[in-house]
C-alpha cells in the first residue's frame, strides 16, 4: 500500500467570498539516480567547507550573512527580519483573481506541477469548484506564497481534482533575440513534403509509450558492477551522413515513415479486430449463460 503523501503546504483557495480550506502536494516524482562523493580508499563520504576565498580558511555559521550584490563589489547585507519586511498579503491564501482559457496559456510559463487536495471539512466546498470548472475549458489564475517566494499559479480540473500548475511571471520569460533565425526562402514542394513527413508522425498522445531508457540502462550498469562483471562501454552509434539534397532527404523520410507508419496500423487494426472478437465472444456466452 503506497504511503499517503505529505503536505508541502496548506492555506485556503479563495474566490470572492468563498473560501476552501486546501493542502498541496508535489505531483512529480523524477527518474533521478543520486550519487555520492566517496573517498575511493575507504568509502569515506566528501564532505564540504564553507571557506573564505579572501582568508583562505574556514567560517563559522554565526559569521555567514545573506547578501545582495547591488553593484559590482557593493553588497546590501540581508538579516531575517528584513525578508519578514517585504511580504506580502496572501501567504497563506491562493486567490484566484482571474479565469482564463486554459488552451490560451502558452506553456513555456508551466514551470511545477502540484496536487491539490481539501483539508479536512473542506470536502463540500473544494467538490463546488471542482464541479462548477468541470467542462467549462478555463483556469483560474491567482498568485500564492511558498517557502518564502511569490509564485503565480493556474488552477484547473484534472481527473476530478484540482492541480496548481505554478507558472513563470511574464518578464522572467526570456526573449528570442538572437535566437530566431532570418526569414529564409522556401520552396512549395518542400513545404508540402516537410508537412506529408509530420503527417505521418503524427498520431494520438499516448504518455505511456514513452520511457526513460537512459536510466534503466544506467541502472543495468550499477547493478552489473555490483556483481562484479566487466562493464564495456556501449557501441557508438553511427551519425547520419549530411543530405546531399534537402529534397530528396525529404522525399526518403516520407518513404520510410510511410512504410513504417503503414504497420503499426496494421498491427493497431489487427488488434482492435482482435478486441472486438474477444468483447462478443464473451457477450455471447452471457447470453448462452442467461
Amino acid at each position: 500500500m503506497a504511503a499517503k503523501p505529505r503536505a508541502i503546504w496548506s492555506g485556503s483557495i479563495t474566490f470572492g467570498l468563498v473560501n476552501a480550506p486546501v493542502r498541496i502536494y508535489s505531483a512529480i516524482q523524477e527518474h533521478q539516480l543520486h550519487f555520492h562523493f566517496v573517498h575511493r580508499k575507504d568509502d569515506s563520504p566528501i564532505g564540504y567547507e564553507k571557506i573564505c576565498k579572501k582568508e583562505d580558511k574556514p567560517v563559522p555559521d554565526d559569521e555567514i550573512v545573506k547578501a545582495f550584490e547591488f553593484a559590482k563589489g557593493e553588497y546590501v547585507y540581508m538579516e531575517d527580519e528584513d525578508f519578514d519586511a517585504a511580504k506580502v498579503p496572501g501567504v497563506r491564501t491562493i486567490e484566484i483573481s482571474d479565469f482564463v482559457p486554459y488552451a490560451d496559456i502558452d506553456p513555456i510559463f508551466f514551470a511545477k506541477t502540484y496536487h491539490v487536495g481539501p483539508d479536512k471539512g473542506a470536502e463540500k466546498v473544494y467538490s463546488l469548484l471542482v464541479r462548477a470548472m468541470e467542462g467549462s475549458e478555463l483556469a483560474g489564475i491567482a498568485k500564492f506564497v511558498m517557502r518564502d517566494k511569490q509564485y503565480l499559479g493556474c488552477l484547473r480540473v484534472r481527473e476530478g481534482a484540482l492541480t496548481l500548475e505554478q507558472l513563470y511571471f511574464a518578464d522572467e520569460i526570456r526573449p528570442l533575440t538572437g535566437i530566431k533565425p532570418k526569414k529564409a526562402r522556401v520552396e512549395k514542394r518542400e513545404l508540402d513534403m516537410a508537412r506529408a513527413l509530420i503527417e505521418n508522425f503524427a498520431g494520438e498522445w499516448d504518455p505511456t509509450q514513452y520511457k526513460d531508457t537512459y536510466t534503466r540502462e544506467l541502472r543495468a550498469v550499477i547493478n552489473a558492477k555490483r556483481k562484479g562483471k566487466e562493464v564495456h562501454e556501449a557501441a557508438e552509434v553511427e551519425e547520419p551522413e549530411e543530405p546531399i539534397d534537402l529534397m530528396e532527404a525529404l522525399r526518403q523520410s516520407v518513404e520510410r515513415t510511410k512504410t513504417g507508419r503503414s504497420r503499426s496500423t496494421r498491427r493497431r487494426s489487427t488488434g482492435a479486430t482482435t478486441s472486438r472478437r474477444s468483447t462478443t465472444s464473451r457477450r455471447t456466452k452471457k447470453k448462452t449463460a442467461a
